[in-house]
């Protein structure tokens, strides 16, 4: 269409004043698995100057987590055929790196891919796999017959005690690492001891993506590191009628996901602040979420006209010790807009909660056990058929906010 030509050249006009950031969702907003949906490419031409430098900020900001971000970003840069920075990706775990108070502890991860490297990147220094602790402890992992381990030949170094647990993403063998995580959860970080009957204090736990399902080649949905979470909060309420806590929630829709977005957003702007952010994404209940809970808090932290270094996350209550200054993380967006896409987990067929009643949104809610169920919080700003029309969107948007002023 002719108009949208004209919009870019209208943007690309403007464009030194730059008040506008984008957060896109990878996972069935840009990618099917491994394939590019067609949709994507196109749109990024459309946000690319005459030097194929970005209209405006941009930062991709995913729940994936089982690779380091200069990763995440090669695969973009070489799928969308756009030159992206490690800088320009956050994934479910980036935000952990902001944990400071936990870098000095013994945690445990759990996961797949590189969670190792990836917990030392980040700024852990004592480290424990799943795998480690089969290893120490080889009459734990008993489920799987034709798996079970035989004794060392000669005892192992002991392990140090566990003094927390990331939960990077979703496992290879569910099984093992439940297993293995109920008995450091039951033992107060000792998993060769006996369950102590009663914990005055649970570990702490971070957990990173809450999604239930995520969007591949498969027709329908798959399951995510949240169904993951749900299963090993059944397993602990089943085994001590106590509800599993969590230190920490991170990756989408978690508010400190979000404040750590916009300062990458920030950083690519020179620092100054932005007007709106664009969050595009395909998943409600973490994408559109998300996007309208920080909506909501940029609103109140303008209204009290104030900033505070603890970020409170809604329905977690818990409080969070950053590594960066007050001043480089504070929010200072006006508003950002939800724009969800129907190629992903959204299915267009399917009514959007604000059209059923509160019953039926309670029995179908996909969010983590721990988020607040509000109607308002999974109505997006705009819904648009895929990402190229997420970004005629906001470009018409954009030129229309530059012909105002």
């Amino acid at each position: 269409m002719w108009w949208r030509g004209f919009l870019r050249q209208t943007v690309r006009s403007m464009s030194t004043s730059r008040q506008a950031g984008v957060l896109f969702d990878v996972d069935g907003v840009l990618l099917r698995g491994g394939s590019v949906i067609p949709a994507a490419r196109r749109a990024f031409r459309k946000l690319l100057d005459r030097n194929n430098n970005f209209l405006f900020p941009v930062v991709f900001v995913t729940n994936a987590g089982s690779c380091q971000r200069h990763h995440k970003a090669q695969q973009l840069s070489q799928l969308l055929e756009v030159q992206i920075s490690p800088e320009q990706v956050v994934l479910s775990h980036s935000p952990l790196r902001m944990l400071k108070s936990f870098h000095d502890k013994c945690v445990l991860v759990s996961g797949q891919g590189p969670v190792m490297d990836i917990a030392k990147t980040l700024g852990f220094q004592k480290v424990v796999s799943i795998e480690e602790l089969k290893e120490h402890h080889p009459l734990l992992d008993m489920v799987d017959h034709n798996r079970r381990p035989k004794l060392p030949s000669s005892p192992l170094q002991t392990l140090p005690q566990i003094e927390a647990i990331i939960l990077f993403g979703e496992p290879v063998r569910w099984e093992t690492n439940l297993q293995l995580l109920i008995d450091v959860l039951l033992t107060n970080g000792s998993p060769g001891c006996v369950y102590e009957p009663q914990l005055s204090d649970q570990l702490p736990v971070l957990a990173c993506n809450m999604d239930l399902m995520w969007m591949a080649e498969a027709p329908s949905p798959r399951f995510g590191h949240g169904m993951f979470l749900l299963c090993l909060e059944s397993i602990y309420r089943k085994l001590t009628g106590q509800e599993l806590q969590y230190h920490q929630l991170l990756g989408k829709p978690s508010l400190l996901t979000y404040q750590y977005a916009e300062h990458l957003l920030r950083l690519q702007n020179h620092n100054h602040n932005l007007t709106t952010i664009y969050a595009v994404g395909d998943n409600l209940v973490t994408d559109i979420y998300g996007a309208n809970l920080y909506n909501r808090y940029l609103a109140e932290q303008h209204a009290a006209m104030t900033t505070t270094s603890k970020l409170v996350a809604e329905g977690t209550g818990s409080q969070v010790t950053m590594a960066v200054t007050e001043e480089e993380l504070v929010s200072a967006a006006a508003q950002c807009r939800s724009i969800l896409v129907c190629t992903g987990v959204y299915n267009p067929r399917s009514p959007l909660p604000c059209n059923q009643s509160s019953a039926v949104m309670e029995m179908v809610f996909h969010g983590h056990r721990d988020l607040v169920l509000e109607p308002a919080l999974v109505e997006p700003s705009h819904v648009v058929e895929d990402v190229e029309a997420a970004v005629d969107l906001l470009l018409e948007q954009e030129s229309s906010v530059t012909s105002a002023t």
